[in-house]
Formats: structure tokens, C-alpha cells, sequence
């Protein structure tokens, strides 16, 4: 993306996709973003942006979001320090309401991603589990759940537990696959947080022992609208996007 932004949307739409999901633009005016997107008959429904983002730029942010043609913004990251403050929690989901509404008075709507250390007791939380925290203090109009399918299985909770609990409220979620392996060190530390203790790779879709065909027969009740297909670390970018969506095009359940 950052030496050739429209040879690698043009790759990923000849892999098979039909929407994109961008964390940043890699320098390119917003209006070139637009019409290269649109070139290769893509669309790009949502974007993640930094908390920093949310707190100090936000009216510019929805403003390029239009310009794109976004219809979400996703914070996908609350920083380590502010997770350990007292009040670090509460602040980001009073953060997360406000810019949801501003988001929903813009037409666009407000989201959060996860990682797996959301599913940690806080202490500064009385032991409750952040995410459930977000999910509950969170305006539900307001801020929806992109949830990263892998992170929540990697820190041994059930995401359809969450779909029946919260239904509706999941309409992203980013699909990536996980291994299982006693013999390898994660090396996912800051996303799967000090007090996961899980070894294992990501995979291409359909590698790992995700059970994607029973979580996907719940997309109904959960409210998922777009898959975004995600790999951190994959040999081959372009090998693993295609291994992933076959794998998905051919899914049944």
C-alpha cells in the first residue's frame, strides 16, 4: 500500500473481494482514494482511526469519511497506560458515546475493535471483564462491536455467547484463523495482553481451528454485515487473501 496503493486494490479485487477495510490512507488525497476504490468496483465501508484521532480530530475525520465514502469508523486500540488507570475504562466508553453521537448527527457510524486483553479481569474495573464494561456503558445507537473473531477465541471466550447476549450489535467483524501450538510463543503480546497466556500462529481463513461454518450460521442474530479478512503476519500477502477468501466463497452452513 505504501508504494503502490492501486496495484495492491487492484490485486485484492482480483482475488475475489468485493469490500475493503483501510487503517489510514499511506499519503494519497482523499479524492484518489475514492476513485481508485471505485476503479476496481470495490467499496470501503469502514476505516480504523487511532483514539487520538477520536479525542482531538474528530469533525475532520467524519468529514474525510464522507469523501471516501465510509459508512463506519472503528477505533481498534485503547493505549496500555490509559487501560491501567482508575478511570481509563470509563473515560474511553464516555469518549466512544460522544463520538458517537457526533458520528450519528454525520450520518456514520461509530465502532470499537477488540483485541483478546479485553477479556481480562480489570482490577480497576472490580474484576469486570473491559469489553463487557464497553458493551454496557456504551449507547448501543451509538457505538456498535467490530469483533475480531480470532482475538475473543484466543482469550478462550465464545463469541457466540456475545451474538445472543448483545444481538445486532456486531455488524463488522474481521476473520482471521488461529493455531493451536504448545510449542510456539505467540509473539502477539500486546494484542493478546500480559495475562493471556496463549501459544499458537495466526492463519490463513480456514487453517486454523476456528469453527467458522458455526459462527457464521449465526450472523443473523449477531447483525454482521461485512467480513473483513485479516492476517498480521502472512508469508505472502497475496497468496494469503486468496487462500482466505476460497476458503470463505466455498463455505457452507
Amino acid at each position: 500500500m505504501k508504494t503502490d496503493m492501486e496495484g495492491t486494490i487492484a490485486r485484492v479485487a482480483a482475488s475475489g473481494y468485493k469490500e475493503v477495510e483501510f487503517a489510514g490512507y499511506f499519503g494519497h488525497e482523499l479524492t484518489e482514494v475514492r476513485a481508485i476504490v471505485h476503479k476496481n468496483g470495490l467499496s470501503a465501508p469502514s476505516c480504523h482511526v487511532g483514539y487520538d484521532v477520536v479525542e482531538h480530530k474528530w469533525r475532520e475525520t467524519l468529514d474525510a469519511a464522507h469523501a471516501v465514502g465510509h459508512r463506519y469508523l472503528i477505533c481498534p486500540w485503547i493505549d496500555e497506560r490509559q487501560r491501567t488507570e482508575p478511570d481509563g475504562w470509563k473515560r474511553a466508553a464516555e469518549l466512544f458515546n460522544r463520538a458517537g453521537e457526533a458520528s450519528r448527527n454525520a450520518g456514520i457510524q461509530f465502532g470499537f475493535h477488540n483485541h483478546a486483553f479485553e477479556f481480562v479481569p480489570a482490577d480497576s474495573l472490580g474484576g469486570t471483564l473491559p469489553y463487557d464494561f464497553i458493551l454496557g456503558e456504551t449507547d448501543p445507537a451509538l457505538v456498535v462491536m467490530e469483533l475480531d473473531l480470532c482475538w475473543i477465541i484466543a482469550a478462550g471466550k465464545d463469541p457466540l455467547a456475545y451474538f445472543q447476549k448483545y444481538p445486532g450489535r456486531f455488524p463488522l467483524v474481521h476473520v482471521k484463523d488461529w493455531i493451536q501450538d504448545g510449542t510456539i510463543s505467540s509473539g502477539y503480546e500486546g494484542a493478546l495482553g500480559p495475562s493471556v497466556n496463549v501459544t499458537g500462529r495466526l492463519a490463513d481463513v480456514g487453517e486454523g481451528a476456528v469453527d467458522w461454518a458455526g459462527i457464521f450460521a449465526q450472523s443473523e442474530t449477531a447483525g454482521i454485515q461485512h467480513y473483513f479478512v485479516e492476517h498480521d503476519q502472512p508469508k505472502s500477502a497475496f497468496e494469503s487473501i486468496k487462500s482466505s477468501h476460497d476458503y470463505l466463497h466455498n463455505l457452507r452452513f
